[in-house]
Formats: C-alpha cells, sequence, structure tokens
C-alpha cells in the first residue's frame, strides 16, 4: 500500500467530516463506461423534455479528466439537508432541498475549503469543485465512490440516511486510495414507482424527466399540459413523493447547517398568502433562495395550475 496515497486519503475524509459533510467516497477519475449507453438510450427517449443543456458535452459528462486535465481521482461528498420543521400541511408544496438558502454556493464554498486544505498540507493539487452547475454525473460517481446505490427512483440512496443530501463534487489531479461501490438495497420494494402521481417512473431505476413535477414546475418555461391537471397534489415547487414513500428515509436525521433552515414564512405561508404574493414581497422574503430558479412568474404560473 503506498503510505502517502492512505495518509492523503485519510486526512480529506477527516477534512470532510470537519467541514460538516455526510460523508465521502472516493473513485479512480476516468470515462464512465456504463452509464454511457444508459445516457445515449435517455436522451434518445426525450426523457430530458426541454432540458437542453443535457444533452451538451455528452463526453464531458462522462469523463471528468475532460473538464479537469490530468485528473486521477473523483472525491465525492454528501451534504444532509432533511429538515427539522416542516410546511403547514394546508398548503402549496415545496420540495424539502428548497426550504433554505440556495444550496449552490453554500456547498462550494465547502468543497472549495477541501481543495484549499489539501494544498496548504499536501502541496501543488490542481482541482475543481462541482456542485450541480457543470456537465458531472453527481449521483453515479457517488454510487462508484460506494456512498450509496442508484435507487429505482434514480436518486442516491444509502442504508443509514436514506436520500435526503445533496452531491458534491471535486475533481483533482492527485492519486488516492479509491473506495468501492456498495450493494443495491431496493429489493423488490416498488414504493416509488407506485406513487409518483405522474408516472414519471416507466421501470425500475429509468426516470421520464420530462413526466416529472420537479421539471413541470422548476424547468418548464411553457404552460403544463392539461393532462396532468388534478394529479399532483398541490406541489408548487419540485415534489419529494418518491422519496417520502422510500423506506430508507425513516431513517433520515435533520441537518445541522444554519443555512439550510427553513425560510419562517416558507414554513407558515397558507394557499391564500402564495396566491397573493407579489413580485416585490417575493424578491424580499425569499432572497437567495431554490425559488428564485422558477421566479416569480413561475410561482405563480404553477399556482394558477394548481388552483
Amino acid at each position: 500500500m503506498n503510505s502517502s496515497k492512505e495518509k492523503y486519503t485519510q486526512f480529506i475524509k477527516a477534512e470532510a467530516k470537519r467541514l460538516g459533510f455526510m460523508a465521502c467516497g472516493i473513485s479512480k477519475a476516468g470515462f464512465l463506461e456504463e452509464e454511457a449507453p444508459r445516457l445515449e438510450r435517455w436522451l434518445n427517449q426525450n426523457y430530458h423534455g426541454q432540458m437542453d443543456y443535457m444533452e451538451e458535452y455528452f463526453d464531458k459528462r462522462l469523463d471528468p479528466t475532460l473538464l479537469v486535465p490530468d485528473s486521477k481521482s473523483v472525491i465525492s461528498l454528501l451534504v444532509n439537508y432533511y429538515p427539522s420543521e416542516f410546511q403547514n400541511p394546508d398548503t402549496y408544496k415545496i420540495s424539502k432541498y428548497a426550504y433554505g438558502k440556495d444550496y449552490h454556493n453554500v456547498i462550494k464554498k465547502k468543497v472549495v475549503k477541501i481543495l484549499k486544505s489539501i494544498k496548504r498540507e499536501i502541496g501543488e493539487v490542481h482541482g475543481r469543485a462541482f456542485v450541480d452547475m457543470a456537465p458531472i454525473m453527481d449521483k453515479a460517481w457517488a454510487a462508484k465512490s460506494g456512498l450509496g446505490w442508484m435507487g429505482k427512483n434514480s436518486n442516491l440512496i444509502t442504508q443509514k440516511v436514506g436520500s435526503f443530501y445533496f452531491i458534491a463534487q471535486l475533481v483533482v489531479d492527485l492519486e488516492l486510495e479509491y473506495d468501492g461501490p456498495t450493494t443495491d438495497h431496493c429489493g423488490t420494494c416498488t414504493a416509488c414507482i407506485d406513487a409518483c402521481p405522474t408516472q414519471a417512473i416507466v421501470s425500475p431505476y429509468i426516470v421520464d424527466g420530462s413526466k416529472c413535477i420537479s421539471y413541470y414546475t422548476i424547468e418548464l418555461k411553457e404552460n403544463i399540459p392539461s393532462d396532468v391537471k388534478g394529479k399532483y397534489d398541490d406541489w408548487m415547487f419540485g415534489c419529494d413523493v418518491c422519496q417520502d414513500v422510500c423506506p430508507w428515509n425513516k431513517f433520515s436525521k435533520p441537518h445541522q447547517e444554519p443555512a439550510f433552515k427553513a425560510y419562517p414564512e416558507l414554513l407558515y405561508y397558507s394557499k391564500k398568502d402564495w396566491e397573493e404574493i407579489t413580485e416585490e414581497t417575493f424578491a424580499k422574503v425569499f432572497p437567495n433562495s431554490p425559488l428564485k430558479r422558477a421566479q416569480w412568474e413561475g410561482i405563480k404560473k404553477n399556482i394558477n395550475f394548481l388552483k
């Protein structure tokens, strides 16, 4: 065993823990051979809908060495976002990941801190942090690194904490000790498939993104198709149904990240409050919120569809 590799790996994992990451796993950087045909089939079926960005950078999406020259390792990191408080049950629903501040900047700062620590401890190491904003297959890398398995709802799931967490990557030109994948523990369970309000999980492990409520309420800029009217149970932004019904999520524990603490208004707003919210109030009450991705106009469109 290469002692420096082992030492560096232990240092990185300890640093990830110190900075509040839920888990850290490491894989050898390279081409994702198994994912390539899957991604191609998924795109050919038009399961990405109007998310045209999914078609871009196909090669880079499958090979981080094209994103970070001479990269050797992909460090995958998990950040818990499961809340301790929940919305008023009689209101328009918002996905739990969007309760607090936008996760992109919050997590990226933490990942960059790990890179700075690596440079201080080890020397001149080049790397790049990725948090859901670049063409990298985050769930595939996290699964390859043993942080969980890809569930039938296509989310990464772990036995200890379920699936309510964000995934980030740090790709570096440093050789490390590598983790192996874990086993699939979905078994014969089909809870997520059975519960999906729009039948977006077309078969185990395959999600038609263009039918997902998260797609309709966040990504789709046009009007929501009339054939799903009445099917999606007051979800205004995102959807957690396939995670809420997953048996492994009974092990979810509340996060300890102050930035993800829910905006108070988000917890107590009634349907009437949401229906009457002005653009000015929306911008003032929800600064730095993931809700801004849909913008005020998108939120109003979603609410009008639900009324």
